[in-house]
């Protein structure tokens, strides 16, 4: 099985920062706000990183957005590109 699916890694990356951008936050204080280091969400951001479910659950947590909704809308990315 591949680990790395760009595909699915870009989707995720453009959802999370639509979101991010959409609640008025920076990535510092995301990073605050999740417990999480900067270059981790910006690592996040440009594909270099892949989230662990909890780090899915403690950014959508803070983005006030449900893991299914941000898991649905990556997938609905994904297949658009």
């Amino acid at each position: 099985m591949e680990r790395k699916n760009q595909k699915l890694m870009a989707a995720f990356a453009k959802v999370l920062r639509e979101k991010r951008k959409a609640a008025k936050l920076s990535q510092e204080e995301l990073a605050f706000r999740t417990e999480l280091s900067m270059s981790y969400i910006s690592f996040l951001e440009t594909c270099r990183r892949q989230p662990t479910l909890t780090v899915m659950e403690a950014i959508c947590r803070e983005l006030g957005v449900s893991l299914t909704e941000f898991v649905r809308e990556v997938e609905q990315a994904a297949v658009k590109s």
